[in-house]
């Protein structure tokens, strides 16, 4: 069984970091995940990884099978997720090249599905407070200062549909409206579901750019280019964290579960 998961996102489709590789093709009953799942060691620790978009990036935000990612981890064993995913910024103090840990997030997406309890079972789980996992979130934390990474402990986090990105007008509004911190199109359903299994989610937000709200024109170039440093201080923050996740949760995500069916 293995406890660690990681999903990779924008520029993370192989971690390049682990040892002992294997491949695991896994069937899901919604259907087949993003990718093969790679089950190895990272820092001496077995883990699986997945890319959320498929190896290639082949797999737009809108048409990512959500539910069968996180079900095809749990059903490995794995009971905490660590996500990495790129973002656009909506605040000038978080720049291209900084890292966020979000907290809260706000959805507005369209068209997705958003849950395992279609019916007759019904479940509503209450993650209000606390979305990502508290312990998680001061693990990935130390691990980042230590290594000297930028890295922002708080911010909101507003999922849009996606593929398109915002109008100036939509930006200005997630920033000066709802004041979010930062934009991406795949945190929703990811965490949703990833909760719902009582699975312990944490997300590390790479910054690539501004979102339009800053009318700065950003090249391809720039992006891949911020994109590709992010990458690599990614893959030491991860080596770093990973061997500090403890085998015993202290967290009550494991626990929403309990006062969520009707």
């Amino acid at each position: 069984m293995v406890r660690v998961g990681i999903i990779g996102g924008s520029g993370l489709y192989d971690p390049g970091i682990l040892k002992d590789v294997e491949e695991r093709k896994v069937h899901t009953p919604y259907g087949s995940p993003s990718d093969n799942i790679m089950i190895g060691k990272l820092n001496g620790v077995e883990i699986a990884f997945l890319p959320r978009h498929g190896r290639g990036h082949r797999i737009p935000p809108h048409a990512i099978n959500y539910r069968a990612n996180i079900w095809a981890l749990h059903s490995l064993g794995v009971e905490r997720i660590v996500a990495v995913s790129a973002v656009g910024s909506l605040r000038e103090d978080y720049r291209p090249g900084d890292f966020v840990l979000p907290d809260q997030f706000i959805d507005m997406t369209k068209n997705r599905v958003y849950t395992f309890y279609d019916g007759p079972r019904v479940a509503h789980i209450q993650i209000g407070l606390e979305p990502f996992c508290l312990e998680l979130r001061k693990l990935v934390l130390k691990a980042a200062e230590e290594l000297g990474i930028v890295i922002h402990d708080k911010g909101t986090y507003v999922c849009i549909e996606g593929p398109r990105f915002s109008t100036k007008a939509e930006s200005i509004i997630w920033k000066e409206v709802f004041k979010c911190d930062i934009i991406g199109m795949t945190l929703v359903p990811e965490i949703n579901l990833a909760r719902e299994l009582g699975m312990c989610y944490s997300l590390i937000a790479m910054v690539t750019d501004y979102d339009i709200w800053a009318e700065r024109i950003v090249t391809a170039e720039e992006v891949v280019r911020v994109m590709n440093e992010n990458v690599d201080k990614a893959k030491k923050l991860l080596y770093k964290l990973i061997p500090e996740i403890p085998k015993e949760r202290k967290c009550r995500c494991e626990k929403i579960l309990e006062t969520a069916f009707l």
